[in-house]
């Protein structure tokens, strides 16, 4: 069947309101903008920075650095089975309360002065403490706020956020429910660093439009004749968050290698009962930085968190339910890894080339067109929260 090219384009009412003005360069790689990211966006909105399937027990933790908000954050799950969060941080003079990333305890020890908090941030004991003029009540750990979608974990940096997890993520919270991430028990992970602005870097893949120049071998299976560049059929919005529905091609070429893989998981798939899941062909742009390809045979996820304003952390994961527990479960998995590392590899040159292009100052616009309304998306959406706090500051507010 012959599809009309103007089958994948964006439908008027997915773009309508996002304009079609060239963008400025500067919130690419200014140091001023990038500060005011980071007060405005990321120490106020809702972040992704794990998987309960990390804690699945009492007494488990975990700690995640974010240099965007000069922020350690320690997770526990107390004997309760509740997650909490808390600034990796002694009440008694601010050291860092632990230096692992990960592990098992009912309780935490400040090296500098022995002060020891329960799992749940009370403050269990401290040495001479009577000659303290303070309860120990008031030296509690410091609370994040978390939440949990999907399986997922998220923080809140904001002491009083403006909104719950479910009110932030809205229609979105049964789409994400539906994903087999809610059910999954371990994941693999790739975890990169790259030279370049978040935005930057996480616009590489939001947009398909660049597919037949850098992914011409791995972009294979998602191109036909029908629609030779694998454009999506449809942008999609969710107030801050965005996406599309990808093309799934009907007739993909695999080669024999990638026939085995593929088959191995979609028996996984057809075990686990997400063969017909809603949203199997959907990608999902969390607002700010995390996004989602919804696939039943390969639990995609990616994050992009900005280190500073021309440097980026990547966390590429891929959720898996049940162990590997033979030799071809393992093959299909470590093949799906493999195989999402090979695409990246073939982005990381250009996106870096990207942001020289850009700090060069050469530029004062860049020009999205339609294929790339969701890199305009994003642009949008960050400027208006950054402009919304300079006005608030204007105003006469403080930064919390």
């Amino acid at each position: 069947m012959n599809v009309p090219a103007s089958s994948f384009q964006p439908f008027e009412e997915d773009v309508a309101g996002l304009g079609k003005a060239p963008i400025p360069t500067g919130p690419y790689y200014r140091e001023d903008y990038f500060e005011l990211e980071r007060e405005a966006i990321f120490k106020r909105v809702w972040l992704n920075i794990g998987h309960v399937c990390e804690i699945p027990e009492p007494g488990d933790f975990m700690v995640r650095e974010l240099e965007v908000a000069r922020a350690s954050i320690l997770i526990t799950r107390g004997k309760d089975g509740t997650i909490r969060a808390f600034h990796n941080v002694c009440t008694h003079r601010g050291t860092q309360l632990t230096q692992e990333t990960a592990g098992k305890r009912s309780s935490f020890t400040c090296r500098y002065h022995g002060w020891t908090f329960n799992a749940d941030g009370e403050l269990r004991s401290a040495p001479d403490f009577e000659r303290f003029y303070v309860d120990k009540s008031d030296c509690a750990l410091k609370r994040v706020s978390v939440d949990v979608c999907a399986g997922l974990i998220f923080i809140n940096l904001d002491p009083a956020p403006s909104q719950t997890l479910g009110e932030f993520l809205g229609p979105l919270v049964e789409r994400l429910e539906a994903l087999p991430v809610a059910k999954a028990t371990t994941f693999s992970e790739y975890v990169y660093e790259i030279d370049a602005n978040w935005k930057v870097t996480f616009d590489n893949f939001e947009e398909v439009y660049h597919l037949r120049f850098i992914h011409p071998r791995t972009s294979g299976p998602a191109s036909s004749p029908e629609n030779p560049f694998g454009y999506p059929l449809r942008f999609n919005f969710y107030g801050p968050h965005r996406g599309h529905t990808f093309w799934k091609a009907p007739n993909p070429s695999f080669t024999p290698l990638q026939l085995v893989a593929m088959g191995k998981m979609g028996q996984n798939v057809a075990a686990e009962g997400f063969a017909q899941a809603p949203n199997n062909n959907e990608y999902f742009g969390l607002f700010p930085n995390l996004f989602i390809l919804g696939q039943p045979a390969q639990h995609f996820f990616h994050s992009v968190m900005p280190i500073s304003a021309t440097r980026s952390r990547g966390v590429i994961r891929l959720y898996w339910i049940g162990a590997d527990d033979s030799a071809s479960k393992r093959f299909a998995r470590e093949y799906a890894m493999v195989g999402a590392r090979d695409v990246h590899a073939e982005d990381v040159e250009i996106i870096e080339a990207g942001q020289r292009g850009l700090s060069s100052g050469a530029l004062e616009h860049v020009h999205f067109q339609s294929q790339e309304v969701l890199c305009r998306h994003l642009f949008h959406t960050v400027d208006s929260m950054v402009q919304a706090y300079k006005a608030s500051l204007d105003a006469g507010g403080e930064a919390r």
